[in-house]
């Protein structure tokens, strides 16, 4: 079995950074949240692109009542007005097809993935249209629990490393990230968690 992400271990070693041992002091260990691994969850990532998690989930609730089970042939039997009724974008929509296609096609194995590389799981996730880095990395993160993932299309990350480590740029946060290896993925956790918990807002699960 995959060991989490956030674990007892890892973190005694990340507290040695003061940037974390800081964000852990005053807000204590992020949750060890993880998702299932397959398409509905690639759904929900889909949808969070470049929105609030609450409005993605919102939106994804409404999608799954719409549809019952996602599944890439549900997905398939609905029209694009259907897909529009249940708050997608049409571009999402555009990207949510394209990946159930590539599951019907037999041009993407969800089950496969589990058992590449990080390097196999980008190609094929970013072979798919709709799907980039970002949307691969939380994958990468939260279902298949890589531990040295930092996702520098984040936002909230990206904005939390130039408030507390006053870099300027993207490469600067990258270059800086790089002390956190082999454990990017729980510093990104905290990150995270820094970022929701001074705005008040809490993780959505699942």
């Amino acid at each position: 079995m995959i060991a989490p992400i956030v674990n007892e271990r890892d973190i005694r070693v990340l507290r040695q950074c003061d940037i974390i041992n800081n964000i852990h002091k005053m807000y204590g260990k992020p949750p060890s949240i993880s998702r299932p691994e397959g398409f509905e969850t690639l759904v929900k990532i889909i949808l969070e692109q470049q929105l609030s998690l609450a409005s993605a989930k919102a939106h994804f609730d409404k999608l799954q009542a719409y549809v019952k089970t996602i599944t890439p042939i549900s997905i398939l039997e609905l029209s694009p007005t259907e897909l529009r009724a249940c708050q997608l974008s049409r571009q999402k929509a555009r990207y949510v097809i394209a990946l159930a296609r590539a599951i019907v096609d037999q041009e993407l194995n969800l089950e496969d993935l589990s058992h590449a590389t990080e390097a196999e799981v980008r190609a094929q996730l970013t072979a798919i249209k709709g799907i980039g880095d970002w949307t691969a990395e939380v994958y990468l993160m939260f279902s298949l629990q890589a531990k040295d993932i930092f996702p520098l299309g984040d936002i909230a990350i990206i904005n939390t490393m130039k408030e507390l480590t006053m870099v300027s740029s993207k490469q600067a946060a990258l270059d800086r990230a790089a002390a956190w290896r082999p454990l990017r993925s729980l510093a990104s956790y905290y990150l995270w968690h820094y970022y929701l918990k001074k705005r008040n807002r809490e993780w959505v699960s699942g």
